[in-house]
């Protein structure tokens, strides 16, 4: 192939390795000979180059003989490790950019700083961050099973079980039927020029309505008890008020006088027309009971009466 002359077909069309097809040996394509030249396509471009061959900016050396087919060509004049006479880099031509290596940022090679080696500070925050955030759900999923306990234990206590009822116990019945009497002076019998009136305030009465004109001799109150449980020793409470000094009077029950008057004084030093109470032990049968207050010779009766109550002999 001379200037100007592509050879016998394009480059493209070229195949080195014609010779190991028919249709290439029948066209005369030839094995490689003579150090590796000479092969392919009578006539045709031969492009073929030992490697390192090619040089930057220089005269093109002649390459170096191939070897037999098969074989590793000898190199000349190059020892190991040594750089190949027929290769040069690019950086290393006249008017080439120097390159340089340069230093990774942020990195030094002293190892101090925040360059020289991992972020531990960051590490420790994300570990604790870990751990809070693993803390903190064990704690909700306990709160969780506490809740679901209370309530189990709230459903239990709500449903009666085989030792228990929802019909009331004899206790509480017993407890209701123990309920005593109790009535304001107003419903009672008045006798003697006792009458109503509601002028001094404080009275527990319906209506603040009280008994007075008690200061006379002859002078009564008397109560119909209805509903004791069983016979025995009570108490019955008497509220008054005091406009002055101290008064007692006379109890009755079923017609029989106490031994000793009822005491009715200022036992707390009270101010006039202030509201207290005394009590008297008396004996009462089942059933049904009278009980009366009433000023006899020798007592002092000028008090006003509010309300009478019977209850168990114990102190309330």
């Amino acid at each position: 192939m001379t200037s100007g002359n592509n050879g016998a077909s394009a480059p493209e069309d070229d195949d080195p390795f014609g010779y190991l097809y028919a249709d290439g040996q029948a066209n005369g394509a030839q094995p490689p000979s003579g150090g590796g030249y000479g092969y392919g396509y009578p006539n045709s471009v031969n492009r073929t180059r030992s490697v390192g061959q090619r040089q930057y900016g220089q005269q093109q050396a002649p390459a170096a003989p191939n070897g037999p087919y098969g074989q590793v060509p000898q190199q000349q004049g190059q020892g190991y490790n040594q750089p190949s006479a027929h290769y040069a880099a690019p950086e290393t031509f006249p008017g080439s950019a120097p390159t340089t290596q340069q230093p990774m940022p942020g990195y030094s090679g002293g190892g101090g700083g925040r360059s020289g080696g991992p972020n531990t500070k960051g590490l420790l925050i994300g570990a604790i961050a870990v751990v809070a955030a693993v803390v903190i759900g064990i704690g909700i999923a306990m709160a969780g099973g506490d809740d679901q306990k209370d309530d189990s234990g709230n459903q239990a206590a709500t449903t009666p079980s085989t030792s228990q009822s929802s019909k009331p116990s004899a206790s509480a019945s017993a407890s209701e039927a123990a309920e005593l009497p109790k009535a304001d002076t107003k419903t009672m019998r008045l006798e003697g020029g006792t009458t109503l009136a509601s002028d001094v305030k404080g009275a527990k009465a319906d209506g603040g309505v009280y008994v007075q004109g008690f200061n006379q001799v002859g002078a009564s109150v008397t109560w119909t008890v209805n509903g004791i449980p069983k016979a025995g020793t009570y108490r019955v409470y008497v509220r008054y008020s005091l406009p002055a000094e101290d008064a007692d009077g006379t109890m009755t029950v079923n017609g029989k006088s106490a031994s000793r008057p009822l005491n009715m004084k200022n036992f707390g030093g009270l101010p006039a027309n202030e509201w207290q109470e005394t009590w008297a032990q008396v004996s009462l049968t089942k059933g049904t009971n009278t009980i009366q207050l009433s000023c006899q010779q020798g007592n002092k009766c000028n008090a006003l009466l509010d309300q009478f109550t019977v209850t168990e002999n114990v102190d309330r």
